[in-house]
């Protein structure tokens, strides 16, 4: 289950990085500050694409768990819907509001309007993003982690093509970056409901109906909303972090952070992968009332996590310059600089914990606590740290308030987690023995 759902995320955040790298090589430094700005708002696609896709996969497998049928035959059907709705949400307001959008994210001159047009052609074509994502978060909710990472790689591969052709090519600019984007997700979701069509899905699918289900739908946005609380409250990160940058700091320091952050995402994306194939596993098990094997499983993905990240993230350490000259090629890092990286990637090794956590709690019908936690590293920890520790101490402040908050919001949910495990086993224990009985 697991590395084909790792492989499904790396590609995903790959993408992100390719991007850069062909924006940063292809157009320069003072376009990919700008993309930078824009990037975080792009970003709601996954935010979306998870309300849709994770509320949907985690109400399959629990439905498979149960073997409920009749949920399981409307629900590609609703999710494409609820996924289409929200892409139409996401169009009109960034397309409409793209300048005002960018300055709110520290946008200034010339920057205003490379961010406006990377940030409009998402928006524009973001049904292919949020459609081909939201499917394929659905067939992971199937347990189809390989065949969800082929389609990906499909994806990512007609992504590649266009990316320099649209921005080079047709003279795009960074726009093309963002319309490869959209169709490689579009194909991706055509192959997925192409399966479907086919009735080669492993459960029950009517794929002639689409439509909103008003019960089922209710559960897919009841279930979803945790991840995409979690997908999206980044936006909030970045709107105070740029915001802070571009008044401390220069064009420079944002166009850093913004190649450290997205180093930072796409360490991250192997963990997304485990969460993912952890959420099937943890429902279908939740479903079918077998605590023993959800505890087995959390810690088994948690070991797994850490085995990935810890060495990546070691060599990291060791090499940030290198790392980060993959999308800044022309500029040079101050010993600062590779400092404040090694802060900003100081929290990895927690991560497995956290985000396993993260996949738990929905899988076993508590999303609310997941919700609580999502909330709260944003609204009550990360926008007062922001606005407060940088003006005392200067740039450092953005980046040792972000690894603290981190620390801090991994820790309350290990100890959430330790203790559903505590209740569940004790509840156990208080049920009789049927050999005795």
């Amino acid at each position: 289950m697991g590395w084909p759902a790792v492989a499904v995320m790396l590609l995903w955040g790959l993408n992100a990085i390719l991007d850069a790298v062909f924006i940063g090589q292809l157009i320069g430094e003072q376009a990919l500050a700008g993309a930078v700005l824009a990037y975080p708002i792009t970003q709601l696609t996954l935010g979306l694409s998870s309300l849709a896709g994770i509320g949907g996969g985690v109400a399959l497998s629990i439905a498979i768990g149960r073997g409920d049928r009749e949920m399981m035959r409307r629900l590609p059907g609703t999710v494409l819907a609820i996924a289409a709705l929200l892409a139409l949400g996401y169009g009109l307001v960034g397309s409409l509001f793209a300048e005002p959008l960018v300055r709110a994210m520290g946008g200034r001159a010339e920057l205003v309007d490379i961010g406006a047009s990377y940030l409009r052609a998402s928006a524009l074509g973001g049904l292919g993003a949020i459609a081909g994502m939201s499917l394929n978060m659905l067939l992971r909710g199937e347990g189809k982690m390989r065949l969800a990472a082929g389609y990906m790689a499909i994806g990512l591969g007609v992504n590649i093509v266009l990316t320099p052709l649209f921005i080079a090519g047709f003279g795009w600019g960074v726009a093309g970056a963002a319309w490869a984007t959209n169709v490689g997700g579009l194909v991706g979701a055509g192959l997925v409901w192409l399966r479907f069509a086919r009735g080669q899905a492993s459960y029950p699918v009517d794929a002639h109906w689409v439509g909103l289900h008003r019960a089922l739908a209710r559960r897919i946005v009841d279930l979803g909303t945790p991840a995409m609380i979690m997908s999206s409250m980044g936006l909030i990160q970045a709107l105070v972090v740029f915001n802070v940058l571009a008044r401390i700091g220069t064009e420079s320091d944002i166009a850093f952070y913004g190649a450290a952050w997205r180093v930072l995402i796409f360490m991250l994306t192997p963990l997304f992968g485990l969460m993912r194939a952890f959420q099937p596993v943890a429902g279908i098990n939740y479903g079918a009332g077998n605590w023993q094997r959800i505890r087995q499983s959390y810690w088994t993905f948690v070991g797994a996590g850490l085995l990935i990240i810890v060495p990546i993230w070691a060599l990291m350490t060791l090499f940030p310059e290198q790392t980060l000259m993959l999308m800044l090629p022309e500029m040079s890092f101050t010993s600062t600089d590779l400092h404040h990286f090694r802060i900003m990637m100081l929290v990895l090794p927690l991560l497995p914990v956290t985000f396993t956590a993260l996949a738990l709690l929905p899988a076993i019908e508590q999303p609310g606590k997941a919700t609580m936690v999502s909330v709260a590293r944003q609204l009550v920890f990360y926008v007062p740290v922001m606005l407060i520790v940088p003006g005392l101490v200067g740039l450092p402040g953005v980046y040792y308030g972000a690894t603290g908050i981190d620390l801090l919001c991994g820790l309350w949910l290990l100890v959430m987690v330790l203790a559903i495990f505590r209740q569940q086993r004790q509840a156990d224990n208080r049920q009789p023995d049927p050999a005795r009985a």
